[in-house]
């Protein structure tokens, strides 16, 4: 047996699912745009301890480091140093959103160009290529809608669309020719789950890092 624990607080939800081998055998999910670092760790403790086990039951960690929320994203990879400091065997690999969202793609939406976009909830979106094999054409970037669309044009092929920005991206015509459009409202737990159990098998763990493509808003007190 093989135990993982993966979890996200980076969008609009708190989500967390224990796994045996590649079988979800517990999980959690609750919508809320604050509080998920007060949920995060109790859930956790509360699902191990209906199902038998103890921190030192699980092999894998994974955790989405971002892009989202700048308070989503410090909860959940604090949580995950936390374990990783009270289990030294476990290991905990920091996964992408993007890279997340890319497994939920089935093999017949793959396209030659496969665009992950993410709400923002400003007027741009996070964005991000895949080609045909889903390896990264180009980083991460937070980009206007008429940059990303000029982009996908400049491809010249069939577009599949993938994440939680796209109803808002597609609210207006873009122009675009696509193969598949896959329209989610959060991160699939069990994606990211995947993700990083591709790169423990291709020995690419990356340890949990904040992924952030802008500065945090500051606002000035008012005097």
């Amino acid at each position: 047996m093989c135990y993982s624990v993966a979890f996200d607080t980076t969008g609009t939800s708190c989500s967390i699912a224990l796994l045996d081998d590649d079988k979800i055998i517990s999980s959690f999910e609750q919508n809320m745009d604050f509080g998920q670092s007060e949920v995060l760790i109790p859930k956790i403790k509360e699902i191990l301890k209906k199902n038998d086990l103890k921190f030192s039951s699980l092999n894998n960690l994974f955790v989405c480091v971002g892009p989202g929320s700048f308070t989503g994203v410090r909860s959940s990879i604090s949580a995950a140093r936390i374990f990783g400091l009270a289990n030294s065997d476990l290991k905990v690999c920091g996964v992408s959103a993007f890279d997340a969202y890319i497994q939920a793609l089935d093999k017949e939406d793959i396209a030659d160009i496969n665009a992950v976009i993410i709400e923002t909830r400003r007027e741009d979106f996070y964005v991000q290529f895949f080609d045909k094999q889903l390896r990264k054409i180009k980083n991460a970037e937070a980009l206007s809608r008429d940059i990303i669309i000029e982009q996908l044009k400049s491809k010249g092929c069939l577009i599949t669309l993938i994440g939680d920005g796209i109803e808002r991206f597609l609210s207006a015509p873009s122009g675009l020719t696509f193969h598949a459009i896959k329209m989610l409202d959060s991160l699939p737990i069990y994606s990211l789950y995947q993700a990083g159990i591709k790169m423990i098998k291709s020995k690419k763990i990356d340890y949990p890092k904040p992924l952030y493509l802008r500065s945090p808003d500051v606002t000035t007190p008012k005097g």
